[in-house]
């Protein structure tokens, strides 16, 4: 069996320590039931804080002893630090917005520190168990840089990486200071799960927008070297156990217990974990206005309140447990009778056995989260109707709602709503109900925590191989060292080299792009060698590359093919073209630079192009789309192509490319050693022209003719220096 190296922010333990003797009890979350139940296929190993400070060294080791029994190994942090990671960056930075809650987000440089370091001390402690054949499996948002750093120390790992909260559009993602480098963390993953498509969509749309990552295809990004894939895997629970847990002993005795104290009225269950995101003085508010319209309910429904404890010790916990006490006590007073209390509330955690018995008990659930990443509650209530009986209103903002499309779905804003809806539930049909209910439990059944984890693993496997097999084009030491030694062979070279993006990096403005001194130097010393008979091929206008390379010795082709000059001679047309065509045409590329900014117009002599590189990049996308299907109608019938480069729209002459100039080099002589480096979709005529035995290099890692992809255009400029 292979190891699955799970990291997460806890592991699935807890640790108590009583008049200095520590014990350890497994958890019995999802998660961890979920994980646990692949021990069949992998052997599983954890990675994850202990659940408790831990200073003194004696204690360190006996957890560590006691843990690795478990095939688990602690993080040990510092408790300050701990602190400012966990309740700082991760619950007062990342909670908050990525929960759409920016008016709480705490933008603050010191907790990004910490959460920076203490990162790396979980991808420190990986690196001290890691085999080289081990899958790693990061989990959720206190963990976004984790995967990076193991992809640093581990370049050709498998390494998954699921977020279990939301992903918030790109619009507040962008207010992150951080931004850049917790998308690049998350990217260090072959695959990057959330709960639903909404997440997926908000999160490539951040990576095309803030990384500038934008070729994605149906979640499928190349980012550096590698293959990422960005997919929904919606979270199941551990079904049977609900289910099987109805008819428990246990559970019978606490149902006909409620049953006796609840004599008759129907129940509104409202569960959940104190937390701004769950909307919970918005139920409260919904259930006032419920009893004010409907009411004939009253003496017969009441709400039952189960919240449970979490981080009231913070202040705006704090105020927000205070103003729910206040909104039940308000609702007590204003219809509670001695006979009657319409709101029950316990702020406690509740034992497994009351909890089933409250949802098997319930006819109606009320769960509607401002926002929530997948909501397992709303799955654990319909999976405890073994009767099939029973109404789930859901918020359409919880993950879930994708799934359990059998539910009552409101808007946790619409009080109204929500109370029309309560209403409506209280007044379904059994029948209905049933219908509903066991159409939901289907999808519950099949959908189940262990299927979630098996099928991520799946996933992850399918996509590391897609990644190894880029892995095998890239050009690699092995390969370099082949090409040198040839090179150094070769009587006579043909090199050709295109220019931006792939001798120089793209700037906003291409006018800025002029060859600095050590490429003009590179490029002179490499033209002026004899045996080598170097050609820039370019889709720049002949004027700007005469100014820049004229007084080089090397030969030049301009606007794809459509010029050319060789070392010593005169401009020349690669054959009489018609350029009348832009005057049809032109405003048309007028219409298109003035409706979208950031872009412009480039007029060059047989073309016209439409850069839209410092444009918005979703509008971009759509002004793109448009305006090629403009041009396609208006370019129909002539002899005219358009040519999609980097975040530009060319239209040329359709007997012009940058292949057909290539071979006029190819067609006069029989070359030992030839090399080809361009880095986008008109070189790849290029590329295609070349003979078999050619190195051809495509810069960046696009699906591509050429034999090899290199990372970066510094990488260009090393290997020309290296010939040299």
């Amino acid at each position: 069996m292979g190891r699955l190296v799970i990291i997460s922010n806890r592991l699935p333990v807890t640790i108590t320590e009583k008049k200095g003797k520590l014990s350890i009890r497994p958890s019995a979350g999802g998660l961890a039931t979920g994980l646990n139940s692949l021990k069949n296929n992998y052997e599983v190993i954890w990675v994850g804080w202990p659940g408790l400070p831990v200073s003194k060294a004696a204690s360190k080791k006996t957890i560590n002893s006691l843990l690795q029994e478990m095939a688990m190994h602690p993080v040990f942090i510092d408790s300050s630090k701990f602190n400012n990671y966990y309740g700082g960056f991760s619950n007062s930075t990342l909670w908050p917005l990525f929960h759409y809650f920016q008016q709480y987000t705490d933008f603050v440089s010191r907790t990004w520190q910490d959460y920076k370091e203490v990162n790396g001390l979980f991808a420190e402690k990986v690196a001290k168990i890691a085999r080289k054949d081990d899958i790693f499996w990061v989990q959720d948002y206190q963990l976004m840089l984790v995967p990076q750093l193991l992809r640093s120390k581990y370049p050709r790992a498998t390494i998954g990486y699921f977020h279990h909260i939301p992903f918030p559009s790109y619009e507040l993602m962008r207010t992150l200071p951080w931004r850049d480098a917790l998308m690049r963390g998350v990217l260090g993953a072959d695959l990057v799960g959330f709960h639903t498509f909404d997440y997926v969509r908000h999160f490539t749309s951040a990576t095309s927008r803030i990384l500038n990552y934008d070729d994605h295809y149906l979640g499928r990004v190349r980012f550096q070297n590698r293959v990422v894939d960005i997919d929904s895997f919606p979270m199941g629970i551990d079904y049977d156990k609900f289910a099987k847990a109805t008819h428990d002993p246990e559970v019978a005795k606490e149902l006909e217990r409620y049953i006796k104290e609840t004599r008759g009225e129907k129940i509104i269950l409202n569960i959940d974990r104190l937390d701004y995101s769950k909307a919970l003085p918005q139920r409260l508010r919904a259930f006032d206005l419920f009893l004010t319209k409907y009411p004939n309910y009253r003496k017969k429904v009441s709400m039952l309140v189960i919240l449970v404890p979490s981080r009231d010790t913070v202040g705006r916990y704090r105020r927000l447990k205070e103003e729910i006490d206040r909104i039940v006590g308000y609702i007590n007073s204003k219809y509670g009778r001695i006979s009657w209390t319409p709101v029950h509330y316990y702020y406690r955690s509740v034992k497994f056995s009351r909890l089933v018995a409250w949802y098997k008990l319930a006819p109606v659930a009320l769960i509607t989260p401002y926002r929530d990443g997948m909501n397992l509650v709303s799955k654990e209530y319909l999976a405890c109707k073994t009767d099939g009986k029973g109404v789930l209103i859901l918020s359409e903002m919880a993950g879930s709602s994708k799934e359990l499309i059998g539910a009552l779905q409101v808007n946790p804003n619409n009080t109204e709503a929500i109370a029309d809806a309560l209403h409506q539930a209280l007044q379904m049909p059994e029948e209905e109900q049933i219908k509903r209910v066991r159409k939901m439990q289907k999808v519950l059944q099949r959908n189940n925590i262990n299927y979630w984890a098996r099928h991520f693993l799946e996933r992850l496997q399918e996509v590391h191989q897609a990644s190894l097999t880029i892995y095998e084009q890239f050009f690699n030491p092995k390969v370099e060292k082949q090409l040198l030694a040839k090179y150094r062979q070769a009587p006579r070279r043909l090199i050709f080299l295109d220019y931006d993006g792939t001798l120089t990096n793209f700037r906003s403005d291409p006018a800025l792009a002029a060859p600095g001194k050590h490429l003009y130097q590179t490029l002179s010393e490499l033209s002026q060698q004899p045996e080598n008979q170097v050609i820039l091929i370019s889709g720049r206008d002949k004027e700007t590359l005469e100014h820049w390379f004229g007084p080089l010795p090397l030969d030049i082709v301009a606007e794809h093919g459509a010029w050319y000059k060789k070392n010593g001679h005169k401009w020349r047309q690669y054959a009489k073209l018609d350029n009348s065509w832009k005057e049809e045409l032109r405003p048309i590329f007028n219409q298109f630079t003035d409706r979208t900014p950031g872009s412009f117009l480039e007029e060059k002599n047989y073309s016209l192009a439409w850069h839209y590189r410092k444009t918005d990049p979703g509008l971009a996308e759509m002004r793109k789309h448009e305006f090629m299907d403009k041009l396609s109608h208006a370019i129909y019938g002539k002899s005219l192509q358009i040519m999609e480069g980097n975040k530009v729209l060319e239209v040329k002459n359709v007997e012009i490319n940058k292949g057909t100039a290539a071979k006029r080099w190819l067609a006069n002589e029989t070359w030992p050693f030839i090399l080809a480096i361009g880095d986008d979709y008109t070189d790849e005529d290029t590329f295609k022209a070349m003979p078999k035995q050619a190195y051809t290099i495509k810069v960046g890692f696009n699906e591509t003719a050429a034999r090899y992809n290199i990372s970066t255009v510094e990488d260009v400029l090393s290997l020309l220096d290296k010939l040299l």
